[in-house]
């Protein structure tokens, strides 16, 4: 085998080629684990929603929250079933809730877009995943109050604290930050649902109920006598599939940023075997010298080989590296399922950066095979005779 400070050496002489090929490949890299990090975001924003007992009781027929409407009366029917879990205090886990939608302006003239209002009663923090005031205060039911995450506070006008959102004319003041655990609760404002509907002018409207089954069995249960039982006939659904139906944004992004990734892939593919062409070129008589000391064809093959993806795995780990700063930077896209606007964080996890490098590696492999195939096909005595 040939050993690897020859490659070193060689990469070291020709410094200006390896680090063009370096950055470019890094480039590459970067840009690709970015869009791969943007959509590990929102579908981890969607998928720690969701808790696996827990379920939403929609009007049939609705897809959402916002399209939803039920009988006050049937709400409270709802929660003194049995089969609901319970609190320290034998409270059910059960939350009424009255969800709207606003459009509001962006911070910095950055146009309008919707945002979700939802109107919830105490224990409604309880279903949401490591819920937690983070700045300010808890809001105060009867004084038309409201939280918000920090992203959402960032992203939209009128949501920092001490600031006042207008609702149908009425205004409700930012008291407090909480955060629920990076979910998609963090893309939405709360108040107290009996403000909400009292600033709409729908007391006792509802839109759904949100609630935690005491098991499996019971979640099944649950699930038949709400959607089966003449006193309910309502749509259940469970709250993973839920938000596992609002990942049609994550699709498209996804979607977008593999199409992207192949096209860069190729681009940057190119750009590695033209670096090694240049080098079997340039090194033609090395080609022949290390052939006539016996090396085989193999040996040189690999030893090409191995420049390329050293060369290329060198600009995915920069590319990698380089994308860190951006790890839990927030930012948001519509969410189609809801036309509102979901705010989550970039995410760069083990699994991205491993995706980044072997997208480098198979930038490596594919631009540096047609390069050594070519350098061990070179006549010996020809190479020699290269000046």
């Amino acid at each position: 085998m040939i050993p690897v400070k020859y490659n070193i050496r060689n990469l070291r002489v020709r410094w200006v080629t390896t680090l063009m090929t370096v950055l470019g490949t890094g480039l590459v890299v970067w840009a690709t684990v970015l869009t791969f990090g943007l959509t590990d975001g929102l579908e981890h924003a969607l998928r720690i929603t969701g808790h696996p007992r827990d379920l939403i009781v929609l009007r049939k027929g609705a897809r959402n929250e916002t399209g939803s409407t039920i009988a006050q009366k049937t709400a409270n029917e709802i929660a003194t079933l049995d089969g609901i879990e319970r609190n320290d205090n034998s409270e059910p886990l059960c939350s009424i809730e009255f969800v709207i939608f606003l459009t509001k302006p962006r911070r910095g003239d950055g146009g309008t877009t919707n945002m979700i209002v939802r109107g919830v009663e105490r224990i409604g923090r309880s279903l949401r995943p490591d819920f937690r005031i983070v700045a300010g205060r808890d809001i105060e039911p009867g004084l038309n109050q409201a939280i918000t995450s920090q992203r959402m506070a960032l992203r939209f006008e009128n949501l920092a604290i001490g600031e006042k959102l207008e609702i149908n004319q009425v205004d409700f003041e930012i008291v407090g930050y909480f955060e629920a655990g990076g979910s998609a609760a963090e893309s939405e404002v709360w108040t107290d649902i009996r403000d909400l509907t009292g600033a709409r002018r729908t007391q006792g409207a509802v839109s759904s109920v949100n609630l935690r089954a005491r098991d499996d069995a019971a979640k099944e249960a649950l699930i038949s006598r709400i959607r089966d039982d003449d006193q309910f006939n309502l749509k259940v659904i469970e709250e993973t599939a839920y938000y596992e139906d609002q990942m049609t944004s994550a699709i498209a992004i996804k979607f977008v940023g593999y199409t992207i990734a192949i096209f860069l892939t190729f681009g940057a593919m190119f750009a590695a075997a033209n670096t090694m062409f240049a080098a079997v070129a340039s090194r033609s008589r090395e080609i022949g010298t290390l052939r006539a000391l016996g090396f085989r064809r193999g040996s040189i093959l690999t030893s090409f080989l191995f420049e390329s993806v050293l060369l290329c795995m060198l600009g995915g780990v920069l590319g990698c590296l380089a994308t860190l700063p951006f790890n839990g930077l927030s930012t948001g896209t519509a969410n189609r399922a809801t036309f509102s606007e979901i705010t989550f964080a970039f995410r760069f996890g083990p699994g991205v950066l491993l995706r980044g490098v072997l997208m480098a590696l198979v930038m490596g492999l594919l631009g540096g095979l047609f390069p050594a195939i070519r350098a061990v096909r070179l006549n010996i005595i020809d190479a020699l005779r290269e000046q």
